[in-house]
């Protein structure tokens, strides 16, 4: 079983001088259920499925498994996920040993930027970039399932 160590923040200030690298993510949800979310993904010209298991207390470990498909089949079943499509650009951005992934929000979501980073160990040291914000791991308001309930200029 896969495990995902990951923590997300906020972001402030400009990031995008460090950027190496960029594309567009467009999702949907077949599940939006906490205890399993499911979701498809078209990430630049990739298509994928995924399935992601509830947060642990501390929010940054949870279960997820990931598989590629064709970009066809993620566009059949975007049709058949529940209402709402994330729209989002990725940015990578290295810092230190580590790669931060910055979501920058379209759409229902505009105006929100995040950061998260994915860890070998909870507890793994990391570099903190000025541009990093408030923490913001765990909290469900900022889970891209929710944010198709409950957008960001809704806030």
């Amino acid at each position: 079983m896969a495990q995902e160590i990951e923590r997300k923040f906020l972001v402030q200030g400009d990031f995008k001088i460090d950027v190496f690298k960029k594309f567009t993510i467009k999702q949907g949800y077949l599940s939006s259920d906490p205890e399993r979310t499911v979701r498809v993904r078209i990430k630049g010209n990739q298509g994928f499925i995924t399935i992601k298991g509830n947060a642990d207390a501390s929010g940054i470990s949870r279960f997820e498994w990931e598989k590629e498909i064709p970009v066809a089949d993620v566009e059949d079943l975007l049709k058949l996920c529940e209402p709402g499509v994330i729209d989002k650009t990725r940015f990578l951005v290295k810092s230190g040993d580590h790669t931060f992934e910055v979501d920058e929000f379209q759409g229902d979501n505009q105006g929100l930027i995040v950061a998260e980073i994915e860890l070998s160990f909870e507890n793994e040291n990391f570099v903190k970039p000025a541009w990093l914000g408030e923490e913001v791991t765990g909290d469900r308001k900022y889970y891209n399932a929710m944010l198709v309930k409950n957008p960001f200029t809704k806030w």
